[in-house]
């Protein structure tokens, strides 16, 4: 392997150049100290007093001619006091002045005291401590400043210090007993802990510790919670941080942190890290002529690749870090040596789904009418914060109506809020409204019903929830992994079933399928673009781009790679694909016209309609455990929509 020769680096943007000098106006600190060394001795008491020394034969002419303002006598023979002009004396008594001297000092007219008073030792090093102390804080403050100006002072203050949370003795109470599913991310993170537990044992067959791990997946598949049950199973130090802690608005403070939080570890080595939302500070750094550069944020990614595993890499310290972006990852924090796994965390399965639903509904009383199992397969495209927020809304639901028991309609309420929002009564249409959407809903309905391939159909309804005026709820059989050609057109098919439902009863469309015809084109567009599934267009992809575990329902790429010809032979094929499956809908609605009046007057009577009545109505038995899924028939080897695109969006058919 070459390397180009290049040109060394210059001080231009984006490079880091030398600390600035030390501020000049440091030097007026010590005229500050002095002022303040002024000021507090004229006002303490103890200072701007001067002491006269009597001996005795002076103290008694001054009692006699009333220069003598007050006198404290002491137990030892020593006296004190204040003379008439102001100043401060002291004397010795002898023994045997006696009775007489009292008699003579009140004849004068002096206010006698028998106490002990007078500057003590401890009074005279306080009074002295405090004079020299304006001396010693700016004298440090000056130090600071001449050392390394603004920014040490930003260090000495604590800014550059790491916020990273540390468990060492008292630990969270995850562990991976709470984590359900997801059995081989467990076992390669446990991996590690064990790793630092036991290094002899691998040390014997000349294994070296996996620098970091990487986990990524969508929000809400538990990435963090696996981080906590390693917290929590860990015997040795924790440390958790946010890679948005790294990050302020002074540059350099990022990069100290940096340092500072492996530093901390070396000490408590054998130790973990856990950066969660790593992509804030590991974002691919600016090329050559970039416009836009964040020299902060490129700086604490630099220390962090030097930290990981630079000229002097850190040992004994596992690093994990959790991210739903993995594609806008610097390469070289990915490389081996840096992260050496990476943990792909998808959304759950059927079986992940249910244990998960067993972990969050402890300590819930639910009915024993309630199958999680059920409840899983109804829940498809769910993360476990999703399953999480279903089992709470559930049991809101169950509170909302007097309950302490959690029933089966209690989930599938929640499940409803959760996808589709709040539901209306349905006093909120007018009645020519709420036929259109029964005529609407009724055709997606029997369209999936006549469709083979389709999902099938769970329940049908004319109440609005959300944004949507009726639902149509199709639920999967099976965990699809691969789409066929099969099932996409029959997608369409159903996409379209309420525009085509409306034609044949009203014969006229309605403003209700907007929905429905955004996401059939969308689906088109990418059968036709991405897929393969066009006979002229060919085996070729042009993919959108985007993230790879977020939404990606934005805009596209801004510069199509393709030519305008090609951008207008794909325009027609997906308006082809859309007459084919509006034809196919329209022609099985008018072939089965009695079932879907059948229908639209079910709806129109009970406004919620159970999937099975449905296929009563229509003369076809329930699907049940799912049949037989082919991958694009006819096609050979050709892939069709991956597993990551069948969403939550999937579940039901609205408007």
């Amino acid at each position: 392997m070459t390397k180009d020769a290049k040109a060394p680096p210059t001080n231009e943007r984006g490079v880091p150049t030398a600390p600035p000098p030390p501020p000049k106006w440091r030097h007026y600190l010590w005229l500050v100290a002095f002022a303040a060394f002024l000021a507090l001795f004229f006002t303490l008491p103890t200072t701007k007093q001067s002491t006269v020394t009597l001996n005795y034969s002076q103290f008694l002419h001054d009692v006699t001619s009333h220069q003598v303002k007050t006198v404290t006598i002491g137990t030892s023979g020593s006296a004190s006091g204040t003379l008439k002009n102001g100043n401060a004396y002291s004397t010795a008594i002898p023994p045997q002045a006696g009775q007489s001297l009292l008699d003579r000092l009140q004849a004068a007219g002096v206010q006698i005291t028998a106490e002990t008073s007078g500057a003590s030792l401890g009074s005279d090093v306080l009074s002295v401590a405090i004079l020299i102390l304006p001396f010693i804080v700016l004298g440090y403050l000056w130090w600071r400043l001449s050392k390394g100006a603004a920014g040490r002072v930003q260090g000495a203050l604590g800014v550059g210090r790491s916020r990273a949370k540390v468990f060492d003795e008292e630990r969270p109470d995850t562990t991976f007993a709470d984590v359900a599913g997801y059995e081989g991310a467990k076992f390669e993170i446990s991996e590690m802990v064990d790793f630092l537990r036991q290094p002899e044992r691998y040390a014997r067959a000349g294994a070296i510790a996996p620098r970091g791990v990487l986990m990524v997946g969508p929000p809400g598949t538990g990435k963090t919670l696996l981080a906590r049950a390693v917290a929590g199973e860990a015997s040795v130090p924790f440390f958790s941080v946010t890679g948005s802690s790294f990050v302020e608005m002074f540059v350099g403070v990022g990069a100290a942190r940096v340092r500072d939080l492996f530093e901390q570890a070396r000490k408590r080595a054998p130790a973990i890290i856990f950066v969660d939302e790593v992509d804030a500070i590991g974002q691919r750094r600016s090329g050559t002529g970039a416009l836009v550069s964040n020299d902060e944020r490129e700086q604490t990614l630099n220390q962090l690749l030097a930290e990981m595993d630079g000229f002097d890499p850190a040992t004994g310290i596992i690093v994990l870090a959790a991210t739903n972006r993995p594609e806008v990852l610097d390469p070289a924090l990915l490389r081996p040596g840096r992260f050496d796994r990476q943990i792909v965390i998808p959304l759950p399965t059927l079986a992940e789904r249910a244990a998960i639903l067993t972990v969050h509904a402890r300590g819930k009383h639910l009915d024993r009418t309630v199958d999680l199992n059920v409840v899983a397969r109804g829940t498809p495209g769910f993360s476990g914060a999703d399953l999480a927020n279903l089992v709470n809304e559930a049991a809101i639901v169950a509170v909302r109506e007097n309950r302490e028991v959690i029933l089966p309609v209690d989930f599938e309420q929640a499940r409803d809020r959760i996808i589709l929002g709040r539901r209306e009564g349905s006093n909120v249409l007018l009645d020519e409204e709420k036929h259109a959407v029964a005529v609407h809903e009724a055709g997606h309905a029997l369209v999936a019903v006549f469709s083979p391939r389709a999902d099938p159909i769970a329940k049908v309804t004319i109440l609005p929830a959300g944004q949507s005026l009726g639902v149509t709820e199709q639920l999967p059989t099976v965990e699809r992994h691969l789409y066929g050609e099969d099932y996409l057109h029959d997608m369409l098919a159903v996409f379209l079933g309420g525009r085509a439902s409306e034609l044949v009863v009203l014969g006229q469309g309605s403003t209700g399928a907007s929905n429905d015809l955004a996401k059939a084109t969308e689906l088109a567009t990418k059968m036709v673009r991405e897929f393969g599934l066009s006979a002229q267009m060919g085996p070729v992809g042009y993919p959108e781009g985007g993230s790879v575990f977020l939404d990606r329902s934005g805009p596209g790429l801004s510069s199509r790679p393709f030519a305008e010809q090609t951008q207008a032979l794909i325009d027609a094929e997906v308006a082809k694909l859309l007459r084919q499956a509006e034809q196919r809908a329209t022609a099985v609605l008018k072939e089965h016209r009695d079932v879907l009046d059948k229908v639209i007057e079910l709806l129109m009577t009970y406004e919620t309609v159970d999937g099975s009545e449905i296929y009563r109505l229509a003369g076809r038995s329930e699907p049940e455990g799912g049949g037989v899924v082919t991958v694009a028939p006819g096609r050979g080897q050709e892939t069709a929509q991956s597993a990551s695109e069948g969403r939550k969006d999937q579940v039901a058919t609205s408007e």
